[in-house]
């Protein structure tokens, strides 16, 4: 099908051929940046310790160009939660590594990451436990909790403008899961930081979060992210565009609703099956007491008829949400195929290598390159599982 200059394919069939490097064993390891000033801004990760981020700087023609890729890894949407995962890497950078791999689109080796490898680039860690989005705390005399995502944003972007983000030619700002879904909540305030000359754009790698009901038909997600949104104040940072057109504000937390607000041009990277979203929000444990999906979970070969019937919806559900994007963005790009994964852009096997999954014979590095360099802005969406032979479909994923 066609409209204006757009194409978007449907494909029906994966083909196997690919021209693109294998990975070898060799890994880049970048050391932590601890952001100094970031405690005159209260932006702190929710133990009380300062933001991060690794930085590998580019060089050559990519010398002036930067990707800033969020990182992932859920949220804590109550005070027991939140108070746990203080205590872990995902709320505190003393308890992170202080080396983090680069790989996939943050890697610097030309055949593996053709596009971006001499790029400046970033990788926000994440330690607030709502998508980089609030703006709260939580202080009982006894616990003391910084919900302050937000600053953290602001405190990354503040400290990485004079070190050349503020002058950049070209600017992509990515993510992963949470990290994706931060990626659309914050590209229109990126663009903001930046030059009109410069050429921004975003990618939301698997951080389409839908707000569809469970298979009892409760809508657990959509709880799940009203409490996270109260709790870590993050109504206040949400579009307003989105914010002032929708009976209920928080809603605008998940993208569906968003996404015709954002206004750089935008790259929806997703799984149809995406992993997290098939064990959390399809079939999250509440709606499965007696373990009815446990086998189906494990490995969608062993799934029955009735289970994939209601996967082929919440892939439709997910069609749907993204059609008028589809048919009417003429800057956006797709890539959902029907791999049971979550997250493909910094994992090396999926994003760019011998055996990674296509679309119409292009791996998701390509298709992410043809769409920010404007060589060709078609969108692809896959045939319904288990049709595509290149998934790497991940079992046991949580």
């Amino acid at each position: 099908m066609e409209h204006a200059v757009i194409t978007i394919v449907f494909v029906a069939t994966a083909l196997l051929t690919c021209v693109c490097m294998s990975a070898s064993d060799d890994r880049l390891l970048v050391n932590m940046t601890l952001v100094r000033n970031a405690g005159s801004l209260e932006a702190y990760c929710l133990d009380g310790s300062l933001p991060a981020y690794h930085i590998h700087l580019g060089f050559g023609a990519g010398a002036n160009n930067w990707l800033l890729q969020f990182e992932g890894g859920g949220w804590c949407n109550d005070i027991e939660s939140c108070a746990e995962r203080a205590k872990t890497r995902r709320g505190s950078t003393r308890l992170m590594t202080k080396l983090e791999i680069f790989s996939g689109i943050l890697s610097n080796n030309t055949s593996r990451n053709p596009d971006f490898y001499n790029w400046n680039r970033v990788k926000l860690r994440y330690c607030d436990g709502g998508s980089f989005a609030g703006d709260s705390k939580f202080d009982n005399g006894t616990l003391l909790l910084y919900f302050r995502g937000q600053r953290i944003w602001q405190a990354i972007i503040e400290d990485l403008l004079p070190k050349g983000l503020g002058s950049a030619d070209k600017a992509l700002l990515s993510g992963c899961s949470a990290g994706g879904l931060a990626s659309y909540l914050h590209c229109n305030n990126f663009s903001n930081y930046l030059p009109d000359t410069t050429a921004v754009k975003c990618l939301g790698d698997a951080g389409f979060f839908m707000d569809s009901p469970d298979i009892s038909m409760l809508h657990t997600q959509r709880t799940f992210f009203q409490q996270l949104v109260t709790l870590q104040g993050i109504e206040p940072n949400l579009d307003e565009n989105c914010t002032s057109s929708i009976s209920d504000p928080k809603q605008c937390i998940f993208p569906q609703y968003l996404l015709k607000h954002i206004t750089p041009p935008l790259f929806i990277l997703n799984s149809a099956y995406d992993v997290y979203q098939f064990h959390h929000i399809l079939v999250p444990p509440s709606a499965d007491p007696h373990g009815h999906w446990n086998r189906c979970k494990l490995n969608p070969k062993a799934c029955s008829p009735d289970q994939i019937s209601l996967l082929h919806a919440f892939r439709f559900e997910m069609l749907t949400a993204v059609r008028s994007f589809l048919f009417n963005s003429s800057s956006g790009g797709v890539f959902i195929n029907s791999c049971f994964a979550h997250c493909q852009s910094e994992s090396q096997d999926t994003w760019f290598a011998l055996d990674s999954p296509l679309l119409l014979n292009e791996t998701i590095a390509e298709s992410v390159g043809d769409w920010y360099f404007s060589r060709n802005v078609s969108k692809k969406v896959d045939c319904r599982y288990p049709c595509d032979t290149t998934c790497h479909n991940l079992i046991g994923a949580a």
